[in-house]
């Protein structure tokens, strides 16, 4: 039988156990992975599809989770939203995604749309934070669990990472490998991203055990490979003059690495053996780019397990005490930062 008329009863029946046991298994509760396997192998094999409407209308909930970011084409996002759903899923829920805008006013009248009821709460992944923006997830209707920075002493739920800390790490790879002429690639500094890895690459770069040499920065619009690339031809131009030139980069996300690979390339230049470029996230498209990229990974996939984990507890009415949850940076060395070749000294300190 393969009806997606089947019934509950019917798959209770399929799988040989009681009507109780066949709901928890389906709503991933109260239920062994044994007989969750087994119900929904029945389930499978009868085509039933659960009655959401009617769960919906019984239990006043919309069985529907909102996870809101600034760029939904952002890869880092499409990990999260990924293991979002593979918590909520077993449990009934499912992932609705939403783009917030990139200010913080155009986040803020999204959550205050919450009050319409369409969804039962949201991860929201804001750019920028204000104290409008706080409010407004205090005052929500609906539980709403913060990826990005952490805002538990504001009495909001929220998983963090220290990509301040990544950045270092980053810096810190490319002065062990050689390189001792280092560009920084960033984004908006008034974002939280942003805000936070220059911080990391300013305390990494003047720390009193650096051998840095020269240290410049570079502001690109946003955090797209696009503005990548126009950012990086300001960092690295210096090879066109004959001056001392950059051997390296540091990218506050993989697509502006990406974009500096790019403009190397432009500038007659290769990557890693003219200058290494390192990125932040540690997305598939940078694992799969040649050459593949150095990268520090933030846990994306992790945060939104995280998050997705306090959702539950909330909708469930595990309120309390702010939740908060941190996932540590990892540097994961790939082809784009090989070790700098032995160079002789060019004239005015700097290698040709």
């Amino acid at each position: 039988m393969t009806s997606s008329r089947a019934t509950l009863i019917q798959v209770a029946e399929r799988a040989g156990v009681s009507l109780a046991s066949t709901s928890r298994a389906l709503h991933g509760s109260g239920a062994s992975e044994a007989m969750v396997e087994r119900v929904r192998a029945a389930a499978a094999e009868l085509g039933y599809s659960p009655d959401v409407t009617g769960r919906s209308l019984r239990l006043r909930k919309t069985f529907q989770i909102a996870f809101a970011v600034a760029d939904i084409g952002n890869p880092v996002y499409v990990e999260m939203m990924t293991a979002i759903h593979e918590v909520l899923a077993p449990h009934g829920y499912r992932v609705v995604v939403m783009t917030t805008g990139d200010t913080p006013a155009s986040a803020t009248e999204l959550v205050r749309s919450l009050g319409s009821g369409f969804v039962d709460g949201m991860v929201l992944s804001p750019l920028r934070t204000d104290d409008g923006l706080v409010r407004a997830i205090k005052q929500a209707p609906v539980p709403v669990v913060v990826i990005g920075r952490s805002l538990g002493d504001q009495g909001i739920d929220s998983v963090s990472t220290d990509s301040a800390d990544g950045i270092g790490q980053a810096v810190r790879h490319l002065l062990e490998t050689g390189r001792r002429r280092i560009g920084f690639l960033n984004g908006p500094p008034d974002t939280t991203p942003g805000e936070a890895r220059r911080r990391g690459f300013d305390a990494a770069a003047s720390d009193p055990g650096s051998t840095a040499e020269r240290v410049e920065v570079a502001l690109a619009e946003d955090f797209t490979v696009a503005a990548g690339v126009a950012a990086a031809h300001r960092l690295l131009a210096g090879a066109s003059d004959g001056g001392a030139r950059l051997d390296a980069v540091v990218a506050a996300n993989d697509l502006l690495a990406i974009g500096a690979i790019r403009a190397a390339r432009e500038l007659g230049l290769s990557v890693p053996e003219d200058v290494a470029v390192t990125g932040m996230d540690d997305t598939e498209l940078g694992r799969v780019f040649q050459p593949s990229l150095t990268s520090v990974s933030l846990g994306s996939d992790e945060r939104g397990r995280a998050a997705a984990r306090i959702m539950l507890r909330l909708v469930d009415g595990d309120a309390g005490e702010p939740q908060t949850a941190s996932v540590g940076p990892r540097l994961v060395v790939r082809e784009s930062t090989a070790p700098a070749p032995a160079r002789a000294a060019a004239p005015g300190g700097g290698a040709g």
